[in-house]
């Protein structure tokens, strides 16, 4: 929303274009009836030594496959869509730097989640069959828990006032980097599963008779360092937040980069940590189906 907020201000300043009026009249209805909204941005991508209108496939970038006086008709496929399924809206949004090839893949716009011609191919977990079994223990957050899913686009319908990017490919690229800043700022995220964790770990050690071991307590600590390291990497950068042209604020770009970084090794130290005191107990512990 934010992305798109100070991009849409930004295109109009140099084409005359309306995209961000129409943007603000969408944002209303969402705030309006309280909806959520996923950000579909991450395409297959096919050969990565390529632009999307050199592949072999086309569709392997989500494009304009027609036009008419109503709005655009679009086709590809967007990856690793997290939350899409209890999302009410999707924006569609280009994932990598575009050139003036590229114009019919230049393409933002707002789409029921259910419209006609989506398909949604759901991700699975190793063990998701478990919460499927009798009982509550194994249904891991059963009233907010995350899943991510592929979705096919196959002539897709989006009306002239739900597009907020119609071949400004020289823009793409400004709208990607100020997504992925606000998103890999919001990895802090990341750190309220690493409490739980910690807490668990320590709570096993409870039950152990252990956590007064000097070795455990120096686990704990190490994983507490590592977590609360992500979490201020995350409030510094939107501490060094700047105002945009559009009035709203961008945060730091250097710092969200460092969350994001901590975030794709440090989870799995912490994780590592908490089996370690935990021991085998963790992998094998029957379901509560075998302990019943």
């Amino acid at each position: 929303m934010n992305s798109l907020h100070s991009t849409t201000f930004e295109i109009d300043e140099k084409h005359g274009t309306d995209y961000h009026k129409k943007f603000l009249e969408f944002v209303k209805m969402m705030q309006q009836e309280n909806l959520v909204i996923g950000g579909a941005m991450t395409d297959p991508k096919g050969d990565r030594s390529k632009g999307p209108a050199e592949q072999d496939d086309p569709d392997l970038f989500t494009r304009v496959v027609d036009r008419d006086e109503k709005g655009i008709y679009v086709s590809g496929a967007k990856a690793h869509q997290t939350g899409c399924i209890n999302s009410h809206w999707i924006i569609l949004m280009p994932t990598v730097r575009l050139t003036e090839n590229d114009k019919d893949w230049a393409i933002v716009g707002a789409v029921p989640a259910d419209v006609k011609g989506i398909t949604y191919i759901y991700g699975r977990q190793s063990c998701d069959t478990r919460s499927m079994e009798e009982g509550d223990i194994d249904d891991g957050n059963a009233k907010y828990g995350g899943q991510e899913a592929l979705m096919i686009l196959d002539r897709v319908f989006i009306p002239w006032d739900k597009v907020f990017m119609n071949g400004e490919y020289e823009f793409a690229s400004m709208l990607i980097e100020r997504f992925t800043c606000y998103h890999r700022r919001s990895y802090v995220c990341k750190t309220g599963l690493g409490e739980v964790l910690i807490g668990a770990a320590a709570t096993i050690a409870d039950y152990n008779g252990v956590p007064k071991v000097s070795h455990i307590k120096d686990k704990i600590i190490e994983m507490t360092h590592l977590n609360e390291t992500i979490f201020a990497a995350g409030i510094a950068s939107s501490h060094q937040g700047q105002k945009m042209k559009s009035g709203v604020f961008l945060n730091d770009d250097m710092l969200a980069q460092v969350c994001k970084h901590n975030v794709t090794r440090f989870p799995y130290e912490i994780s590592r940590l908490a089996q370690d005191i935990a021991g085998g107990l963790v992998v094998t512990l029957p379901s509560e189906k075998d302990f019943r």
